[in-house]
């Protein structure tokens, strides 16, 4: 299993924040939103990051190297990590700043028609991205909440666009009560202090992606349910006497290094143990097939050469 399941909802995503920016833009020209600029500058950055995502996939499918023995698996939580630095120094912070800026020095406000037009466009094709995501992730979450699915996830590509897209209908409902506030009190704050909003809005989501691509870039292990499992597999073999806590590591969102030491049960020979070291690697790959590596240090094995 790969990282091409990601890759739909991604495209999804961009499709629709490209479309979705140029109408913003257009819509905030004739209006003079602050909020609705902040809201085209939002869905132009989610066009980008979308296109860094699946920068991360392709990298991260380069096979293994000498440089990188491991593989190229965690180029996909670089990128990631990029995006989140990205929504919020980009999106976040010209948000921001275009809100403070307005609330100094608010513009007046033309005709709203066309902006609500394209808000009300922008949630609808936003929502079908959303919906998209979301089946796409159900297959993975299981019986788990989204939000807990999310924490649990190893896979940027489906999670960053869940959030993105999550984000991007807050956004266009704050940009909306700003443009109806600002209008019906007739004082063009309101809408400066949607587009603050919207700012803020971004940088918690920016922060939250930033946390999950975090752990993964510099070595996030696999959960106590993988971990107990495999400890249980492997004291359910009859060569072995018993093991430490198995030491685990992502190197992509399907694919786990293992490490473990083991003590095998005295009086076997080399031959007995090396069958058994085979045997367990199949039946831990059978349950875990994420698992793509097996480092199993053989305790007995070691003494055994060294009385012998």
């Amino acid at each position: 299993m790969d990282t091409s399941g990601s890759k739909l909802p991604i495209y999804a995503a961009i499709a629709a924040n490209l479309a979705i920016a140029a109408a913003k833009f257009i819509a905030a020209s004739f209006s003079g939103s602050s909020a609705m600029i902040s809201e085209g500058i939002h869905s132009l950055v989610d066009t980008g990051n979308g296109g860094l995502l699946l920068l991360g996939i392709h990298k991260s499918k380069k096979p293994a190297d000498d440089n990188h023995p491991f593989g190229n698996g965690k180029e996909l939580y670089f990128w990631s990590l990029i995006v989140a630095i990205l929504i919020f120094s980009i999106g976040g912070g010209m948000s921001f700043y275009k809100g403070i800026s307005h609330i100094a020095d608010p513009a007046p406000l033309t005709d709203p028609f066309w902006s609500y037009i394209v808000l009300g466009l922008a949630f609808l094709f936003e929502g079908s991205a959303l919906f998209f995501a979301l089946k796409n992730f159900k297959k993975q979450k299981g019986k788990n909440s989204y939000w807990k699915a999310i924490k649990l996830s190893k896979d940027p590509g489906s999670f960053a666009v869940i959030l993105e897209d999550a984000g991007a209908l807050v956004g266009l409902v704050i940009a909306g009560a700003g443009l109806f506030l600002g209008h019906y009190f007739e004082d063009a704050r309101y809408d400066a202090y949607a587009s603050v909003l919207i700012g803020l809005l971004l940088a918690v989501i920016a922060l939250i992606l930033a946390i999950e691509s975090k752990g993964l870039l510099i070595g996030e292990g696999a959960n106590q349910e993988m971990s107990s499992s495999i400890l249980k597999i492997v004291h359910a073999d009859e060569a072995v006497e018993k093991a430490k806590k198995p030491l685990t590591m992502y190197f992509g969102p399907h694919n786990v290094f293992l490490a473990i030491d083991i003590r095998f049960k005295k009086n076997q020979s080399s031959l007995d143990i090396e069958k058994a070291v085979c045997r367990l690697e199949k039946d831990i790959r059978h349950s875990h097939p994420i698992v793509k590596r097996i480092f199993i240090e053989t305790s007995s094995f070691t003494e055994q050469k060294n009385t012998e």
